[in-house]
């Protein structure tokens, strides 16, 4: 049960009525329009004026925004059937009638999106996507086969930190290169010499800057990181401005993951391709680093959101979950394996095996009594 002191007051859910039927119209993935699922109607989304800002580090202090911990769930109040629904979704279906509900951001105690890449893929697309991720899945139960199906899929925008940041990084190491000593060894009795690789190592010390943008790093822990991570890349140039008619009739998880712990993620992300810099820098054969320190300027960042299909299915009473890229189609998640078609597959290497050193001795034995007829 929801602690009292964190549970959100009602907040009243943005949902936009057909002018055909009356119903409630969602985001066409792949369109740039709203769209009622019942009739048909259409009403395209109006670009705003609003623009995706990168919002410089230094101002975070001043944002208003509730620590992520004191947040508890949102009680939307569906203005199409007046049903109270709990979720920590910002945006969601009702429970009761299937009415698209959207937060105003403004209530969430969140801070705001800045962009929005918008589904490209629908529902069909996504199908097909799958079909062909499962059916090449070799050793995979049939049932991998069910996660196609529509009731399995969730559209659900993930909101992620993107990190902008100047460094200039000073490194201390050794430069090794290569030279060749000749050896000398005997085989049966027979003198052999060989060519034997040997490094000398000289220090190395210098400085690598590099301007970083757009690092990402997921903001929900919903998810697994390293899957989310898989996904990319991400073609963040055709982002929108955020607007909260993208996110109606679909899914999208707020952030739990603080913009200050994003950027020390963004910095450990950073650090890899610095490292890489510093070899580049020392030159030689081969590189050892010892030590970079690192100097980060000019941070700034921003929150997105990003479109996944989310497929979930049971396997022997297991959930297991395949996530798509719902602008580039791109596929991972989790797979269970089949016992069966592993030792059918097994079992028939095993034959093959059998097979042809039966056929290496049949022929072997052939041959030495052919020899002892002559």
């Amino acid at each position: 049960m929801t602690d009292p002191r964190f549970q959100q007051a009602g907040v009243a859910a943005t949902t936009y009525p057909c002018g055909g039927c009356g119903a409630r119209l969602e985001f066409a993935p792949g369109t740039t329009a709203l769209q009622c699922p019942y009739c048909g109607f259409r009403q395209e989304i109006t670009a705003g004026d609003r623009q995706i800002r990168e919002i410089p580090f230094g101002e975070l202090a001043n944002l208003a925004r509730k620590p992520v911990g004191s947040i508890g769930k949102y009680v939307f109040a569906c203005q199409r059937c007046a049903a109270r629904t709990e979720t920590n979704e910002t945006a969601s279906l009702c429970q009761f009638c299937g009415a698209p509900l959207v937060i105003d951001p403004a209530a969430s105690g969140q801070l705001v999106p800045e962009g929005v890449l918008p589904f490209l893929l629908d529902r069909s697309a996504v199908s097909t996507h799958l079909k062909k991720w499962t059916s090449s899945r070799r050793f995979a139960p049939n049932a991998l086969k069910n996660v196609t199906t529509a009731e399995s899929t969730k559209s659900t925008y993930l909101p992620h930190w993107t990190y902008d940041s100047q460094t200039r990084s000073f490194y201390t190491g050794q430069r090794g290169e290569y030279y060749y000593v000749t050896e000398t060894h005997y085989v049966n009795g027979e003198r052999r010499t060989r060519q034997v690789r040997r490094t000398r190592w000289y220090p190395a010390r210098g400085q690598v800057q590099r301007a970083f943008d757009d690092v990402l790093v997921p903001a929900s822990t919903q998810l697994p990181t390293a899957e989310i991570d898989k996904l990319a890349p991400w073609p963040l140039l055709e982002a929108a401005p955020y607007q909260q008619q993208f996110l109606a009739g679909h899914f999208a998880l707020r952030y739990d993951v603080e913009p200050e712990a994003g950027f020390e993620e963004a910095k450990r992300r950073m650090a890899v391709v610095i490292h890489d810099d510093c070899e580049h820098d020392i030159g030689g054969d081969t590189q050892r680093v010892h030590s970079v320190d690192t100097q980060h300027a000019n941070v700034s960042f921003k929150l997105m959101l990003l479109p996944v299909w989310v497929a979930t299915y049971v396997y022997q009473g297991k959930n297991w979950q395949i996530l798509v890229n719902g602008r580039t189609g791109e596929v991972h998640g989790e797979r269970p394996w089949s016992k069966v078609k592993i030792a059918i597959a097994v079992l028939v290497a095993l034959i093959v095996v059998a097979a042809i050193v039966y056929l290496v001795v049949a022929n072997g034995h052939s041959g030495s009594s052919s020899t002892h007829h002559h």
